[in-house]
């Protein structure tokens, strides 16, 4: 089963600093059929305009995982740590008992990128965050583990849930595969245009898989794939 959710069908906000679109029912925008997608409870697509961003504010109990698609976004938080993550790597905060953070765009251009946010398995984890580079060569033809909560997942972000947030490059006229095993899937094209069962999604649209043991992906055009495996 694939369920498309065509970019201009996503709920959003537009606060002139932040362009928001929202995959699943957030703030203000409320769907009763995109609360989540098993674990997956939050995906945003949000443009940050240069030198803009979030003040400080708080969470608790959630992983929250920003996968930046073009600038840069930097990282404050009550903890003391600090970090620049740049496009095409990713940053996890988890929440756990309580955090309070900031995130800017201190670029002198907009700042596009992907926040995800996964419930945790259980409740009272201690606060954490974390970045890494993942460069795009090693993503050629497949699918990366960027974070997870999987044991055997190497070098992925650690994340307190049963899920995978995984990135590809596929050129054009190219096919990748994912072992799914049933598990529910949540995929994004950052840029591009690919097909699934004979559906075409394009960059920005999102794709909620369940029921299928393997995924295959046919690339349209060169595109750059983020997607979320979840329990």
């Amino acid at each position: 089963m694939i369920d498309i959710r065509r970019f201009e069908t996503l709920g959003g906000a537009n606060h002139g600093w932040l362009d928001a679109n929202f995959h699943f029912s957030f703030a203000e925008y409320f769907d009763q059929r995109r609360m989540h997608w098993g674990r997956l409870r939050v995906w945003n697509d949000d443009i940050i305009g240069p030198r803009s961003g979030f003040p400080p504010h708080p969470h608790s109990d959630m992983e929250i995982i920003t996968y930046v698609r073009k600038g840069a976004i930097t990282h404050k938080d009550s903890l003391g740590n600090e970090g620049r993550t740049e496009a095409g790597d990713v940053q996890v905060m988890s929440a756990g008992t309580g955090i309070t953070h900031a995130e800017y765009n201190l670029e002198d251009e907009e700042t596009h990128s992907f926040q995800l946010w996964i419930l945790p398995d259980s409740k009272g984890h201690a606060p954490s965050w974390g970045t890494r580079q993942f460069p795009r060569d090693d993503r050629a033809g497949r699918f990366v583990v960027l974070a997870s909560g999987r044991e055997g997942d190497g070098d992925a972000l650690r994340i307190h849930a049963d899920a995978r947030v995984l990135g590809a490059n596929v050129r054009a006229g190219e096919t990748i595969e994912y072992d799914l095993g049933g598990r529910k899937a949540y995929l994004v094209p950052a840029s591009g245009q690919i097909e699934i069962e004979g559906e075409v999604i394009n960059a920005r649209d999102g794709v909620a898989i369940a029921d299928l043991a393997t995924l295959q992906i046919v690339a349209v055009q060169d595109s750059e794939l983020v997607m979320v495996d979840t329990a």
